[in-house]
């Protein structure tokens, strides 16, 4: 049997650059429309890691490059933040998400501008999948900003290499092959390496909420999917816990011990994503259409 169609690429125009991005079809009438957001650093093929589960299990996907990253326009300084980002996802939304409620799904800053959003528009979201959130809403700590801005100065400096030379350092020894490895991948990918370094400045220290207890007025169907720390300690389990602690509809999931990360496995993390969204809360809201 024939899977999926290949992904089909878009731009969306955002202020005076464009976002790119992609869309995967599946074969038949689509179940729901999933909108992923990937982390800092990364580009729209790592939140899921080109998996094509959803696609095959009729799910219609679309994945985008925040602004600065993989295909999409450098932004103006100063727009690296939360607001903005929000700000573009929406913007995707609007142009690409068609009729009804899309699922938002993403890691790290892709969590983080999905609650800013999903906060701000909570009618136009059936449900929310946050992987590896990292932020509790409080001020960046001295010793957070810190560790982003060798990164930035490397990867300005040098490009990837200067990215990874401050980077190895600070990683696990049992899990630094393998972090290296996709981190160089997907740096390679940038068209405009100045940008993310920019962002790597600006995001650190912006805040999607001022406080974890902002999250309970997001009452929406929720799945938060957190890290053990000994392999991704840069995502708390604790922070993922916290959040799906005070997110009034949350469920929280993850590895065992041990295991490579689920964030880290495409096929299985968007399994868990597909059951989720076949959850009847879920199904609810995303049969039951945008408020008039």
């Amino acid at each position: 049997m024939a899977g999926p169609a290949e992904p089909e690429a878009f731009s969306v125009q955002a202020d005076s650059f464009s976002l790119a991005g992609e869309q995967a079809a599946p074969e038949r009438v689509a179940e729901a429309t999933i909108v992923l957001l990937h982390g800092l650093t990364a580009t729209r093929r790592y939140v899921v890691h080109r998996s094509r589960t959803l696609p095959r299990a009729g799910f219609r996907l679309i994945g985008y490059d925040a602004r600065g990253h993989g295909e999409s326009g450098p932004a103006p300084e100063e727009t690296y933040d939360y607001e903005h980002l929000a700000a573009d996802c929406g913007e995707v939304i609007a142009a690409r998400a068609g009729e009804g409620r899309p699922v938002l799904a993403g890691h790290s800053m892709g969590a983080h501008t999905i609650a800013s959003y999903a906060l701000r528009e909570p009618d136009g979201v059936a449900a929310v999948v946050l992987i590896g959130p990292a932020v509790t809403g409080e001020p960046a700590s001295e010793e957070t900003l810190e560790y982003w801005a060798p990164l930035a100065d490397g990867l300005e400096r040098d490009g990837v290499e200067g990215f990874i030379e401050a980077y190895g350092p600070t990683l696990n020894p049992d899990w630094r092959d393998t972090i290296l490895r996709f981190t160089r991948e997907r740096l390679e990918a940038h068209h405009h390496p100045e940008a993310v370094a920019q962002a790597l400045r600006e995001v650190p220290s912006s805040r999607p909420f001022e406080g974890l207890e902002e999250l309970e007025a997001l009452d929406v169907p929720a799945l938060v999917v957190a890290s053990h720390d000994v392999a991704d300690p840069a995502h708390p389990y604790a922070v993922a816990a916290a959040w799906a602690q005070r997110l009034p509809r949350a469920r929280l999931i993850s590895e065992d011990e041990g295991e490579s990360p689920l964030a880290w496995q495409g096929g299985q993390l968007s399994r868990a994503i597909a059951d989720f969204c076949a959850e009847d809360a879920v199904r609810e809201r995303l049969s039951s259409g945008l408020p008039e």
